[in-house]
């Protein structure tokens, strides 16, 4: 990709004390077609490496340039759709959407610049997707949703209502959060600090996916962090605290985990009525 060793220049430049004010027109126009490259998808914030959902990792230039177009933009009043608003970015147009048959409803669905919508994608209001973004071909962002900064979401996956997706910008290292194609999460699900669902996978309503917390993965009976295997069924429980016993938490304390299973035919179907819903 030939923005790279542009975007790197830049990048050196601007840890060397580079400003809003030094810029020329060339670096200008590096940083929007950065931004285009984004939004169609031709650059991504994270790539997958091997065959597992581990195997993610970020692509550290292009986290280096989402920075850049913070860093190296001022904060200005804009409008879009007669609605002033401050900020360093400009939302993203539109138009270019039709052709590959996305569809945004209005009043509440915001696309910041530099965020990816993939073709045949619904955007229910309100919902927003930030910069960095990828959303696949044929996902629904359903209302109340957030998708943050640099969040990769697959082709075909369904985020139910007021579902959060955490984002994550520095350092450029850390891989965003992933979830792979075909995944749906229950509404209220939140996915946060670079989690990684697997395909295909279900995961059931109010569901905090998280680093921190430990997935008892039923299946292969092991516990693991970080992720969730590949088609599984995965729900919220609680399980006994290591400060139970304390005189403060009569009856016990309890802390959050995941326990993960096998996919039911009955979810499978269910997931499948709702796709017959979008056709």
């Amino acid at each position: 990709m030939t923005l790279e060793p542009e975007i790197d220049d830049l990048w050196h430049r601007y840890d060397d004390g580079l400003t809003p004010s030094d810029l020329t027109d060339d670096d200008r126009a590096t940083l929007d077609a950065f931004l285009d490259a984004l939004e169609s998808g031709e650059i991504r914030a994270a790539e997958k490496t091997g065959d597992s959902v581990t195997s993610w990792e970020a692509n550290e230039w292009v986290k280096r340039g989402v920075l850049l177009n913070f860093g190296l933009r001022e904060t200005e009043r804009r409008e879009y759709g007669g609605v002033g608003y401050y900020d360093v970015l400009p939302l993203r147009e539109t138009e270019s959407l039709e052709a590959g048959g996305a569809r945004n409803t209005p009043d509440g669905t915001v696309l910041r610049r530099g965020a990816h919508l993939g073709d045949d994608a619904i955007m229910m209001s309100p919902s927003f997707v930030n910069i960095g973004a990828s959303v696949g071909a044929g996902t629904l962002v359903d209302s109340c949703d957030t998708v943050g900064s640099c969040a990769q979401l697959g082709e075909g996956v369904k985020l139910g209502a007021n579902t959060l997706i955490g984002g994550v910008l520095e350092p450029v290292e850390d891989a965003p959060v992933i979830v792979e194609d075909g995944v749906s999460l229950g509404a209220g699900c939140r996915v946060t600090s670079g989690f990684r669902v697997g395909a295909n996978s279900v995961v059931g309503e109010n569901t905090l996916l998280t680093p921190r917390i430990p997935v008892y993965d039923l299946v292969e009976e092991e516990v693991v962090y970080g992720h969730l295997p590949e088609d599984r069924r995965a729900f919220a429980r609680f399980v006994e605290s290591s400060v139970s016993e304390h005189d403060l938490f009569e009856g016990g304390a309890y802390k959050p985990a995941v326990v993960a299973t096998h996919i039911e035919e009955e979810t499978l179907e269910a997931t499948r009525r709702e796709d017959a819903l979008r056709e």
